[in-house]
């Protein structure tokens, strides 16, 4: 099913939704919250849509990815949080700081109020393991998508790549003719060049690509001209 992006947060994130059929959904890299006025757009979008979310999945923990999960967990109590271990200190109790940090480097601290109380993650993605494992459940739906890990952008930072339906959530690793940044903490420019590379050995060339900013649905092939 084709994934649906809601544009949300100051930084206008690409927020994905991932049909998973009969009524069940992904959210990935949730980021609408009262900061930017939109903070109920993606439980109004789920209850328009009459879906179920079965879990959040965090590509990396930078706060504009992240900012959705306060209002999501008041609405969802229940609903399992997912980011790779190495991201994991960017999200929970002990998250503020680390938020704090990336906010002064790129002049926005106005925002740290709004990743100031961010709940804990609940499991941990792991590289080449499909998201099923994370959530302990045999449903092929989740089965279909395979984490790739692949640090850069942070040290955490993930893709979701589902080979059947030649799909890639690429979170800020890669974006329409370029990549993420790797200037801020746990980023480094010889480490996302060579998930970069990772990338296009491991997904087919017709593989939609659906990146956390900017221009969503091109192939990877357009990275290959």
């Amino acid at each position: 099913m084709t994934p649906v992006v809601l544009h949300t947060g100051p930084l206008r994130v690409n927020t994905v939704i991932v049909p998973l059929g009969e009524g069940r959904a992904l959210i990935v890299d949730p980021a609408a919250c009262s900061f930017s006025g939109d903070e109920s757009v993606i439980v109004d979008y789920l209850q328009d849509n009459a879906l179920i979310p079965v879990a959040i999945v965090l590509t990396h923990g930078h706060f504009d990815h992240v900012s959705a999960l306060p209002f999501l967990k008041k609405q969802y109590p229940q609903l399992p949080i997912l980011i790779h271990e190495k991201d994991a200190a960017c999200i929970g109790a002990q998250s503020q700081r680390a938020q704090e940090l990336d906010l002064a480097a790129v002049g926005f601290s106005a925002f740290l109020p709004a990743v100031s109380a961010l709940p804990e993650p609940t499991a941990f993605l792991r590289d080449n393991e499909p998201l099923s494992e994370a959530l302990h459940t045999a449903d092929e739906a989740l089965t279909a998508w395979t984490v790739l890990h692949t640090p850069g952008h942070t040290q955490g930072s993930c893709c979701l790549y589902n080979e059947k339906e030649k799909l890639l959530l690429s979170g800020d690793t890669l974006f329409y003719m370029s990549w993420g940044r790797t200037d801020l903490t746990g980023g480094s420019e010889q480490a996302i060049q060579q998930s970069l590379r990772r990338i296009v050995s491991t997904c087919a060339p017709d593989t939609r690509v659906y990146p956390g900013h900017d221009r969503t649905g091109f192939l990877l092939s357009d990275m290959l001209r």
